[in-house]
């Protein structure tokens, strides 16, 4: 009798842990989707207001500018305190408006450097992000350390661009790119692993989902951050 019921136990461990599993890729899956289809709006939104002019002069030639800028970074800071009271549509709205609204704001880059260098640099970004996240989805190494260290790396570059725009010194400039893209990176793997682990302790499928948004939004500010760092090293201006 002991050993039929340890025999039942292992098997209800081993089909708990399978569900989990199955329950965890597609929650990751769920994440990565969000986040393609928010930088896919962003990309096309960015391509159609560059290459429209009453667009982009109604947007970059007048006061306007400084609102679509500004605009992204009040949507994330909303969402990260308003999430938990939010419904789920209404956070995936606000997820879509926020990523229509950082293409409008990127699309200087296309005005910048040219679709060649453009469209490499995107590649080379999509292939230095899904390693770095894979990294962080399959690593058994716990990544919480990292956390303070990238948080004052992302700090001291916050500072230095706002100095540097000041300063406008190209040296200055290649520094925080490069260390920018360190930072990014690392903050790639830094979140898969914590989005993972989020995983577990979600307690309900609207939780699941409202989790899924927020790992989505977490990972498309890594990857559009690395993306422009990336573009101000290997980017060839027009």
């Amino acid at each position: 009798m002991a050993f039929g019921s340890d025999r039942q136990t292992s098997f209800s461990r081993a089909t708990d842990s399978a569900i989990i599993d199955e329950g965890l890729r597609t929650y990751m899956l769920r994440v990565y989707n969000y986040m393609a289809t928010g930088l896919a709006a962003t990309g096309v939104v960015a391509y159609i207001v560059a290459n429209t002019p009453f667009l982009r002069e109604a947007i970059f030639g007048t006061p306007l500018m400084w609102v679509v800028m500004l605009a992204p970074l009040g949507l994330v800071m909303y969402l990260s305190a308003k999430i938990n009271s939010m419904s789920v549509s209404a956070a995936q709205t606000s997820f879509w408006v926020f990523s229509v609204l950082m293409g409008m704001s990127l699309a200087s880059i296309f005005m910048i450097y040219t679709d060649t260098s453009i469209a490499r640099v995107f590649f080379i970004t999509s292939g230095v992000f899904g390693a770095m996240s894979l990294y962080g989805y399959t690593t058994k190494k716990d990544l919480t350390g990292w956390g303070s260290f990238l948080f004052m790396g992302l700090i001291g570059i916050i500072i230095a661009s706002v100095v540097n725009m000041f300063l406008a010194s190209s040296a200055l400039m290649f520094a925080i790119s490069v260390i920018g893209v360190l930072v990014f990176v690392g903050l790639t793997a830094y979140d898969t692993q914590k989005i993972k682990n989020m995983y577990a302790a979600s307690d309900s499928a609207s939780v699941t989902s409202k989790k899924a948004i927020m790992g989505a939004l977490r990972l498309y500010l890594d990857f559009i951050n690395l993306f422009i760092m990336m573009m101000h090293l290997f980017g060839a201006r027009r």
